[in-house]
């Protein structure tokens, strides 16, 4: 299908899912709008090479989605938003008594709390376009939980419950809003995780893999950047249409359990 004529705003997009995702939907023909906190001559230079590659029109914005202005700001600067990707997201792990409160509050802030600033900016726009999209990266997280991960399965499960808010508030429009829930997912991050989890267990690769890193994923695979962007497109196509409120798992049946 053709997204040719759409604009896509992705939160924290300059590497991992988000730039997977912003890939896809550039491939599929929409212009998009990369995003981070950084702004860096790579990041700018990123909107760069996926505008030369897929002929579309690209362009990066610096917002911090820890703070509210900024995430409105960031859709009101890019001045129109077919298709909104909340994905900026960040993690940290510790038992609840020991969990530091500002990591808690960034976590929210950021995995959810932007989520509702972009969203509420968006939607008069795509009112007014009379077509809009928004998908909302969540997570396993989003549907189960595990230990020491309080503070990103509330938000995650935050994440699900606004997306079906929001698609009750727009259901007699055409606009869908959906999450997508990813297990574990190859992203450049992990990829940097793996030599160090071999030392620890004294595995090779593809053992600390299947038998550690993808305990939780029935599959034992990881889930691609480009299989998120894919699903991404599909819930952006004609033929979701009447798919809205809903989650979408890409988990390698991690939530089947």
């Amino acid at each position: 299908m053709s997204l040719a004529g759409k604009t896509a705003i992705i939160t924290g997009s300059n590497s991992g899912i988000g730039l997977g995702i912003a890939r896809e939907l550039a491939k599929a023909g929409a212009d998009v709008v990369l995003n981070s906190f950084t702004d860096s001559t790579e990041d700018h230079a990123l909107a760069k090479e996926i505008a030369a590659e897929f002929g579309v029109k690209a362009r990066y914005i610096k917002a911090d989605m820890t703070k509210g202005d900024e995430a409105r700001a960031l859709i009101e600067q890019a001045g129109v938003c077919d298709i909104l990707v909340n994905n900026a997201g960040i993690q940290h792990v510790a038992p609840i008594n020991e969990f530091p409160a500002a990591k808690w509050d960034a976590i929210i802030a950021i995995n959810l709390t932007s989520a509702f600033h972009t969203t509420a900016v968006a939607l008069p726009m795509m009112r007014k376009a009379g077509w809009g999209r928004v998908l909302n990266i969540a997570s396993a997280h989003g549907l189960t939980a595990s230990p020491f991960k309080s503070a990103y399965v509330a938000a995650k499960h935050g994440i699900v419950g606004l997306t079906k808010t929001v698609a009750l508030e727009t259901a007699e429009q055409p606009i869908t809003c959906n999450a997508i829930c990813p297990g574990y997912v190859l992203t450049p991050l992990v990829e940097t995780q793996i030599p160090d989890q071999m030392k620890t267990h004294g595995m090779d690769r593809d053992t600390v893999v299947r038998d550690v890193m993808l305990a939780r994923q029935p599959s034992r695979e990881f889930v691609t950047v480009e299989q998120l962007g894919g699903t991404a497109v599909f819930l952006c196509s004609d033929a979701a249409a009447q798919i809205t409120g809903t989650t979408i798992s890409v988990d390698g049946g991690w939530t089947a359990l």
